[in-house]
């Protein structure tokens, strides 16, 4: 019986670390595609993609009546703002502030993602989940400041909106999924739902562009964003199934570990990086943040 107690509480964090790891390989993927194309025409690669993974196993993991539910339209309106607002706020966060302030203030999505699941999901802060929490926001800000592309004092305040709002997206958008699996528990249909959504979103904001559709072919670096679009699929299920089993303020800090794991990732495996007292801190901020939160529960 405590065998089975004990793999309950593992298995969230374990799917976590799963996602977590394999965002971050599809983060790598990605920088091989971006050296052939442009990020829009990858992005609607990717997204339609990880949309057509989920299309080919729904006739297994979907019931008809899912549609019906009061959870499908919430997995609607997640699909509406996410990736689709969060990625483009981000990108302006890029533009205005440079890559340094803006992933600095990205790394605050634990905490918006806690503040909803108090105040929606009546989920319970404990002292080493909020300390954990604390330190892997510590450790992604420390990698941040390796970036060398701010713009210091140039930019309009309201730009420092920018990426809160993607941080504040991502977090309400995993928040909203929770809450809707709690009426239907499935994973799978949640994907599906959101990311139909968000490549229908993102083709016509590509459409509305007048931008021609991405050429096919490993020159043109579509089998990169093909790739990366099929990895981010199973880690999406594995985030969405880790949001079923456990609760969001676990899950979502480690899954914000992710920048830390691509950095291990470009230093050990990739070689495109190496180890700075910045990747030092993290790495001595955001293991034991990911320790205390699995054993915080």
């Amino acid at each position: 019986m405590a065998d089975i107690v004990n793999l309950s509480q593992l298995a969230p964090i374990l799917l976590s670390l799963a996602s977590a790891t394999l965002f971050a390989i599809s983060i790598q993927i990605l920088h091989q595609g971006l050296r052939h194309t442009d990020s829009e025409s990858g992005s609607l690669v990717q997204i339609g993609t990880t949309t057509i993974c989920y299309w080919l196993f729904a006739p297994w993991l979907v019931e008809s009546w899912y549609w019906l539910t009061p959870a499908a339209l919430l997995f609607v309106i997640v699909g509406l703002f996410k990736p689709a607002v969060s990625a483009n706020a981000s990108l302006l966060g890029v533009h205005y502030l440079g890559p340094t302030p803006t992933s600095t203030l990205a790394a605050t999505s634990p905490l918006f993602a806690a503040a909803f699941a108090v105040l929606f999901l009546d989920e319970r802060l404990t002292v080493p989940i909020v300390v954990g929490t604390m330190a892997i926001m510590a450790g992604s800000i420390a990698l941040a400041q390796r970036g060398s592309g701010a713009r210091r004092g140039n930019w309009p305040l309201w730009a420092l909106g920018l990426p809160l709002l993607a941080a504040f997206v991502r977090a309400t958008g995993d928040g909203v999924t929770k809450f809707a699996m709690l009426d239907l528990p499935s994973p799978h249909f949640a994907g599906l739902v959101s990311f139909s959504v968000s490549l229908i979103v993102a083709s016509i904001v590509f459409g509305a562009r007048r931008r021609s559709l991405p050429k096919l072919g490993r020159r043109h670096g579509t089998g990169w964003f093909a790739l990366a679009g099929t990895i981010n699929a199973v880690s999406v299920y594995c985030l969405n199934l880790a949001l079923q089993l456990g609760d969001l303020i676990v899950v979502i800090p480690i899954v914000s570990a992710s920048p830390f794991i691509t950095l291990l990732l470009s230093v050990f495996l990739i070689r495109r990086e190496s180890i700075t007292p910045g990747s030092l801190m993290a790495v001595f901020l955001v293991v034991p943040g990911v320790v205390m939160i699995a054993l915080g529960r």
